[in-house]
């Protein structure tokens, strides 16, 4: 299952630089006007020496058996100004958490004891530690949809599978860098089952990145994925996996489990424009029918189902099919907003990619960016005071890469949650939507050890957490700037 230690054999990433607990990187590459990322190619030459380096490495451990087995799990002791620890409880002062491998095995309160003989202390001065960040919403395989630079079209045209691959090995580590040590990725947009080859190299400690909770192709229907503008008898690229009635619904879903989906994403609208009476219109796609055959099948397997639904019939057929989390959901009804409550759907709300490459204002496609907006931040605001339960997605992808992840939480502000619900809907609460609460998401003895670090108060300053300057994944760090957060 996504999140959990690589098998036996697998990797460790700290060995990358001869540092006992710290894993290096080179920076995100800068992007060009164009909105290409220069370097690339260079880039490319430290991932042949990695592989290379694990080959020998591989060779070596054959002459010492077990002897990894054998050594004691290490420990590390994290020291800060405060803790935020992802329950919405108060922040705790003066926070001493120790770390035993990649599990947090006490949190105290710094001087309450001695560290243990052979810890490594790690002391942050003024900075306020918080639990991994999660997204619950992202493209990897995505670089922005940028109209300058082609838009959505040229990255499945004109982009080879290795270029894709290459970018989302870069995209998975710009968003550990920014703190987000869990992605829940919503499919690969025409890249096959590529996420779950990425997945597994940061699992195995070959590429450095978040947890991945992966989706594949996702699903779609005749006429619901298609690029757009080009000649019927053209055949193009689709961005999802595309099925017509419940039996091959029910295929597609097996398919993609079978390959390692750990969530199977469905598209229950499409196309959406502004109508004469100026109502924000989504085509459907699939039936309840064909929803229910996924659902069904999904959840017989334990894992769930997230549904892209704008608004309208397609979203209300999602509701009545049992998807887990409806993505998006730009315009709520009341009663749909109701039924979320009743059935316990998610709402992963998307807010800020929506103010991004707006048409203009007098176009079709302007009025409709303009309709999406005005219409989503009143949905968001009646699902919060509704009590649907909401966690943090963004869409990265969707936007490019260089941009920070936790501008959403501003968002969520301005929309009406305080600054500790935002916190929680990237922290406990989206652990809770992926079914790992008390593993992920918290600062708590038994979960993992991914903890993060910024300098000020995000409390006071949400915008403190664009600035993440330490970044603890699994017990391993893999970003302290050369200044500590807070000193």
């Amino acid at each position: 299952m996504s999140g959990s230690r690589p098998r036996p054999g697998a990797r460790d990433l700290r060995w990358l630089t001869g540092r006992s607990r710290q894993a290096s990187f080179a920076p995100y590459p800068e992007r060009s006007a164009a909105g290409q990322d220069r370097g690339i190619s260079m880039r490319l030459v430290p991932y042949l020496g990695i592989v290379i380096s694990c080959l020998a490495r591989l060779c070596l451990a054959q002459d010492s058996p077990g002897s990894a087995a054998a050594a004691a799990p290490h420990l590390t002791v994290l020291r800060a100004r405060a803790l935020i620890d992802g329950t919405g409880g108060q922040p705790r002062l003066k926070p001493e958490i120790l770390i035993r491998g990649n599990r947090i095995a006490e949190v105290t309160t710094a001087g309450a004891h001695s560290p243990p003989p052979g810890a490594e202390v790690i002391d942050l001065g003024g900075a306020t530690l918080l639990p991994g960040l999660i997204d619950c919403h992202t493209h990897i395989f995505l670089q922005g949809e940028v109209p300058a630079a082609g838009g959505y079209d040229v990255q499945l045209l004109k982009f080879p599978a290795s270029y894709r691959v290459v970018r989302a090995t870069l995209a998975a580590r710009r968003a550990l860098e920014q703190g987000f040590t869990t992605l829940r990725d919503v499919e690969t947009e025409g890249a096959g089952f590529g996420d779950v080859g990425i997945k597994r190299a940061i699992e195995e400690g070959y590429i450095p990145g978040p947890r991945l909770y992966v989706s594949t192709r996702s699903i779609s229907t005749t006429g619901g994925y298609v690029l757009e503008g080009y000649a019927p008898e053209i055949e193009v690229p689709k961005g999802a996996q595309i099925v017509d009635g419940p039996v091959e619904a029910r295929k597609a879903a097996r398919e993609q489990l079978d390959h390692g989906a750990d969530w199977i994403k469905v598209y229950m609208t499409h196309r959406s424009w502004v109508d004469e009476q100026g109502a924000l219109v989504s085509q459907p796609t699939l039936t309840v029918e064909e929803l229910r055959a996924i659902v069904d099948e999904t959840h017989g397997w334990r894992r769930r189902v997230a549904c892209h639904a704008y608004n309208g019939i397609g979203l209300q057929r999602a509701l009545d099919g049992g998807c887990d989390s409806i993505e998006h959901g730009l315009e709520l009804t009341d009663a749909q907003i109701a039924q979320m409550v009743r059935q316990g759907t998610w709402l992963v709300p998307t807010l800020s990619v929506y103010y991004y490459d707006l048409d203009p204002p007098d176009t079709p496609t302007g009025k409709r960016d303009r309709k999406r907006v005005a219409v989503h931040g009143v949905s968001f605001q009646k699902a919060l005071r509704a009590g649907v339960k909401i966690a943090f997605g963004t869409d990265a992808g969707g936007f490019p890469w260089s941009e920070p992840l936790a501008q959403e939480f501003a968002r969520e502000i301005e929309f009406g949650m305080t600054p500790m619900q935002a916190i929680r809907s990237a922290t406990s609460r989206g652990a809770e939507l992926l079914g790992r609460s008390g593993e992920l998401g918290v600062v708590a003895p038994g979960a993992y050890a991914d903890v993060i670090a910024v300098a000020g108060d995000p409390l006071a300053d949400v915008n403190e957490l664009k600035n993440v300057g330490f970044v603890m994944k699994d017990g391993v760090v893999f970003k302290s700037t050369s200044k500590s957060p807070g000193k």
